[in-house]
C-alpha cells in the first residue's frame, strides 16, 4: 500500500507561505517581506499541523486504506471507527529521550512536593525533608548512574471492602514514582477512551456512576446490560504483556526498565497494590479491551471503572455473544479471566462503583449505610463527611439526614454542610 505523501506531511508538518495572490511569491517555502516599513501588509500565511476539513474528509474516504496506514506506520491494531479517537492514535508516536526529563532537578523537586502532599504528618517524609539535600542528591546520582533500585515494601493488610495486602513503598521510591508519573501519564492519557474511569482527573467513581445513569435512561428498560469483572485483576497481570503495552508508546528503554521495577512482584504474575504507578498500570492494561469493545464490537454504551465494566442497551443474544468474545479477547490478548458475569434487564438495576442504580434513581449500597450509621455512633466526623460526599446526588441523602438527627451529628458538621443536611 502506498500512503499519499500529503497525508504524512499534513499530519506532521506545519505549513507557512507568502503572498498567495502573487504567483512569483506563492508557495509554502516563500515569504513576501520586501514591503516598506510603512506598509504593514507583509503577506505571510501559515497553517498548523492539524487537518483541514477537506483533508480530513479525503483521508477518511477510504476506510481500508486508513486501517492499513494505521497498522503499517503507527503499529496499532485499532479498527478505524471513530474519527476523533483514531486521529489521536495517528498523531501519537512512540516517545523517546524521556529519561533526562524524568530525572531533571525540576521534575524531581515537583515530584517530591507531589509525594509529600499525599503523606502529611509522616515520619519518613519528615526525615527525608530534614536531610533533603543529601537524600535528593543520592537519589539523583543513583538514577543518573543507572544503579537505582527500589527498597523493600512495607506490607500490611486492609479489610474494607475485603481483605487485601497493601505494599507501601519507601518515601524515596514514592518520589521516583511521582517523577515517572508526571512525564509518562500524559502520554497514555491521550490513548484512553472517555468511558474509562478510575485514577484519572474528572474520571472517578462519581463520573462513572453519572455516565452509567445517563446511558441507562437513554435505553429501554426491557433491553439488557452485561456487567463483567476481572478475577484478581492486579494479581493477574502478565508483566511481559504490560511491558509490550508500555513499549507501544515509549521507546526509551531506560524509562521502560524503570517503570517495570515498580511492577516487580512476588511470583510470575501481578503488580503490587499500593504503588502510585500500579494505578496507571491498571488503566493501561485494560485499554486494549476498551478499544476492542468500542471499535470491534462497536458497543455504543460502555463504561469501565478499573476492572469492573458494563455494556448497556443490548439484546439478550448480543449479551451472550459479547460475553464469549470478551472472554476470548481477555484470555488470548491479556491473559485474564472473568470472576463474574451478570446479564439482566436494565429495569432491574445495576450495582456499580458503590451505587445501586435504576433508571429513575440511585442509592448507595446497603453496607455503606451501615458504615455511615456506625460512624455516627462513634462520632467520627471526618468519616461522616466523606460518606456524605459519596452519597451526593443520590436518594440516600434523606435517610442520612435522619441518621444524623438521631445521633446528634448535624451540629458537628461544617457550617456549609449543616445547611445542606438540615
Amino acid at each position: 500500500m502506498v500512503v499519499p505523501s500529503g497525508i504524512i506531511r499534513s499530519c506532521l508538518c506545519p505549513i507557512a507561505g507568502g503572498n498567495w495572490n502573487n504567483a512569483a511569491l506563492s508557495g509554502v517555502r516563500t515569504r513576501n517581506l520586501n514591503n516598506t516599513r510603512t506598509n504593514s501588509s507583509n503577506n505571510v500565511g501559515g497553517r498548523d499541523c492539524d487537518f483541514t476539513s477537506s483533508q480530513l474528509n479525503s483521508l477518511w474516504s477510504d476506510r481500508d486504506m486508513m486501517s492499513g496506514f494505521l497498522a503499517k506506520y503507527f503499529k496499532t491494531s485499532i479498527v478505524v471507527g471513530d474519527k476523533a479517537e483514531a486521529l489521536k492514535e495517528i498523531c501519537l508516536k512512540r516517545r523517546g529521550n524521556l529519561y533526562e526529563e524524568i530525572i531533571s532537578s525540576e521534575n524531581m523537586f515537583q515530584a517530591f512536593k507531589d509525594a509529600k502532599s499525599s503523606k502529611r504528618n509522616n515520619k519518613t517524609v519528615y526525615e527525608f525533608e530534614l536531610n533533603f539535600g543529601r537524600e535528593m542528591g543520592d537519589l539523583l546520582l543513583e538514577l543518573q548512574k543507572g544503579t537505582y533500585k527500589p527498597k523493600p515494601y512495607n506490607k500490611f493488610y486492609v479489610y474494607e471492602p475485603k481483605k487485601r495486602v497493601i505494599y507501601a513503598p519507601a518515601f524515596r521510591d514514592t518520589v521516583v514514582q511521582h517523577a515517572l508519573y508526571r512525564v509518562v501519564y500524559p502520554i497514555f492519557e491521550r490513548t484512553f477512551i472517555t468511558q474509562s474511569h478510575g485514577c484519572r482527573r474528572d474520571h472517578g467513581c462519581h463520573s462513572a456512576s453519572d455516565y452509567l445513569l445517563k446511558r441507562m435512561r437513554a435505553c429501554d428498560g426491557e433491553e439488557y446490560f452485561l456487567q463483567l469483572d476481572i478475577k484478581k485483576y492486579f494479581y493477574s497481570f502478565d508483566r511481559s504483556v504490560l511491558r509490550k503495552l508500555l513499549e507501544r508508546k515509549i521507546k526509551d528503554k531506560r524509562v521502560v526498565d524503570l517503570l517495570m521495577m515498580f511492577a516487580d512482584f512476588e511470583g510470575d504474575r501481578g503488580v503490587p497494590i499500593g504503588n502510585l504507578l500500579s494505578q496507571l498500570y491498571g488503566l493501561i492494561y485494560l485499554n486494549p479491551l476498551d478499544h476492542f469493545v468500542k471499535r470491534t464490537l462497536k458497543v455504543k454504551n460502555y463504561v469501565r471503572y478499573v476492572d469492573d465494566f458494563v455494556l448497556i442497551g443490548l439484546s439478550k443474544s448480543q449479551a451472550n455473544l459479547y460475553l464469549e468474545q470478551i472472554k476470548l479477547f481477555l484470555k488470548n490478548e491479556l491473559g485474564l479471566e472473568l470472576s463474574k458475569a451478570t446479564r439482566a434487564k436494565i429495569k432491574k438495576g445495576i450495582n456499580f462503583v458503590g451505587y445501586r442504580t435504576w433508571q429513575s434513581h440511585r442509592l448507595v449500597r446497603k453496607y455503606a449505610v451501615h458504615k455511615f450509621r456506625r460512624a455516627c455512633v462513634r462520632g467520627k466526623v471526618e468519616s461522616v463527611i466523606s460518606m456524605i460526599g459519596h452519597a451526593k446526588d443520590t436518594q440516600t441523602i434523606p435517610h442520612y439526614k435522619e441518621i444524623l438527627k438521631e445521633f446528634g451529628m448535624t451540629e458537628k458538621l461544617p457550617k456549609k454542610l449543616q445547611r445542606s443536611m438540615a
